[in-house]
C-alpha cells in the first residue's frame, strides 16, 4: 500500500483553524462549528446525531456536550433535545453573534463551564439516580415564635420537656421539637398558652368524660365493675385492673360500657326498690357498690415494714376484731363463676346441690329459668 492509498483509507479529514479556535473557545468546539456549518440548511438550522458528529469529526459525546455548552455559553449556539435513544439533537447557529466575535481582536474568556454529565443511557430494570438537591442552610439558625427571650424559650423547653417524660412518649426531645417547630411555622399550640398563664401544659386540654369524676378518673364503681368482670372470666387481678382500665381510656369503648353499666345499676335499683317494698330492710346491692378500700404504695409499704421488724407487733397496736353480720359475711364470700355452676348444674349428681346454693345466695346475681343457669345482670 502506498502513501496516497493510506491516507485514504482513514476517509475525509476535518480541518480546524488555529486562530479561530482561540475565537470561539477551543479546538473541540471549532471542530463542532464547522461539522454544523458544513451541514447547515437554508433556514439555519441542523438537525443530526451524536453518532453522525462521531463519524464525520471523530468528537466523543463528551467532547461534543462540552463543545456544545462553550458555544452556548457564547451565544453563538442554540440546541434543544429531539430524541435520547439515539441521541439526535437540533441546531440553530448564531452567525450575527459570530461575525461580532470574529471583528473583535482581543479574544474574550469563555465562561466557566460546569462539568457536564453525559446521558444516562436508559435501563428497563436499574433506571438512573436523581441527583441530590442541595439545600441552602442558615448559619446559627434561631427558631423564631412568640418568646420574649432565649431564656423564655428555654424554660418552655423544660416543661414540655417534663410533661412528655410523664406521659412516656418514647422519644421526649424528638417530641418537644415538633412542638418548637409548629409554633415557629405559625401553628398554635395550647401548650404555650398554658405555659404563658402558669397552669400544668395540658391542664386545660383535659375533657371530663359522662363516667367520669374528674378529668381521667372514671367512677370506682363502674371501673371494679369491669374488674370484676374480668376476675370472673379467670383473669389474674393485675391482668384484670390493666386491662379494664385501658378500656376506660377509650371514649369510644367506655360510653358503650357506660350505656350498659347504666341499664345494669337500672335493673339492680329497681329490684332493690321492689324488695324493700316486701320487706327487705337492707336490699342486696352487688358488691361494686359498696365502699372499698384504696390501695397506695403508702399502705402497701407499711405492712411490708411492719413484718420487717424483728419484734412481733404488740397486742395494743393490734386493731380491734370486727365480728362480720350473716350479710356481710354473704356479701364477702368469694362468688363462683358461672362457667363452673353451670358445669356442675349439668350433672344429676350436683344438680340439687346447685340448686340450693342459687337458692341461699341470691346476692351472685345467678337464677335458673327453663332449666338453665343464666346470669341475671348479663351487663
Amino acid at each position: 500500500m502506498d502513501l496516497k492509498q493510506f491516507w485514504q483509507s482513514f476517509g475525509e479529514g476535518a480541518v480546524y483553524y488555529p486562530q479561530f479556535a482561540k475565537k470561539i473557545g477551543g479546538v473541540s468546539a471549532a471542530i463542532f462549528y464547522q461539522i454544523l456549518w458544513r451541514w447547515l440548511h437554508e433556514s439555519g438550522t441542523v438537525q443530526c446525531s451524536s453518532q453522525q458528529v462521531t463519524k464525520a469529526s471523530g468528537l466523543s459525546e463528551q467532547e461534543q456536550e462540552w463543545a456544545r455548552e462553550i458555544l452556548k455559553a457564547r451565544s453563538l449556539l442554540e440546541f434543544k433535545l429531539i430524541s435520547s435513544q439515539p441521541l439526535v439533537y437540533a441546531y440553530t447557529l448564531n452567525l450575527e453573534q459570530l461575525e461580532r466575535l470574529l471583528l473583535n481582536e482581543e479574544s474574550t474568556p469563555a465562561p466557566a463551564i460546569p462539568n457536564p454529565q453525559t446521558p444516562a443511557k436508559s435501563d428497563p430494570y436499574f433506571p438512573p439516580r436523581r441527583q441530590s438537591i442541595a439545600v441552602n442552610v442558615t448559619p446559627h439558625y434561631q427558631f423564631q415564635g412568640p418568646w420574649e427571650s432565649q431564656q423564655q424559650l428555654e424554660a418552655f423547653q423544660d416543661e414540655l420537656l417534663r410533661y412528655a417524660k410523664q406521659q412516656g412518649y418514647s422519644n421526649p426531645g424528638g417530641w418537644v421539637f415538633k412542638i418548637i417547630d409548629s409554633i415557629t411555622k405559625g401553628i398554635k399550640s395550647p401548650f404555650w398558652d398554658e405555659f404563658l398563664a402558669g397552669i400544668p401544659l395540658g391542664e386545660s386540654q383535659k375533657v371530663q368524660q359522662e363516667w367520669e369524676i374528674e378529668p381521667g378518673v372514671p367512677y370506682p364503681a363502674f371501673e371494679s365493675e369491669r374488674i370484676q368482670y374480668y376476675v370472673h372470666k379467670g383473669e389474674p387481678l393485675e391482668a384484670a385492673v390493666a386491662k379494664a382500665r385501658s378500656e376506660l381510656r377509650n371514649p369510644t369503648k367506655a360510653k358503650d360500657l357506660w350505656d350498659g353499666f347504666l341499664r345494669k345499676c337500672d335493673r339492680v335499683a329497681d329490684e332493690a326498690i321492689k324488695a324493700k317494698k316486701s320487706g327487705v330492710q337492707t336490699p342486696y346491692l352487688p358488691p361494686a357498690f359498696s365502699e372499698q378500700k384504696t390501695v397506695t404504695k403508702e399502705s402497701v409499704m407499711a405492712k411490708f415494714s411492719q413484718l420487717q421488724e424483728n419484734t412481733p407487733v404488740l397486742e395494743a397496736d393490734k386493731p380491734p376484731e370486727k365480728t362480720l353480720s350473716s350479710e356481710e359475711e354473704e356479701a364477702t364470700a368469694e362468688t363462683p363463676s358461672l362457667e363452673d355452676l353451670q358445669k356442675l348444674y349439668q350433672s344429676p349428681m350436683t344438680r340439687s346441690w346447685v340448686e340450693e346454693q342459687i337458692k341461699n345466695h341470691p346476692e351472685w346475681g345467678y337464677k335458673i329459668v327453663d332449666g338453665e343457669l343464666i346470669d341475671q345482670y348479663p351487663f
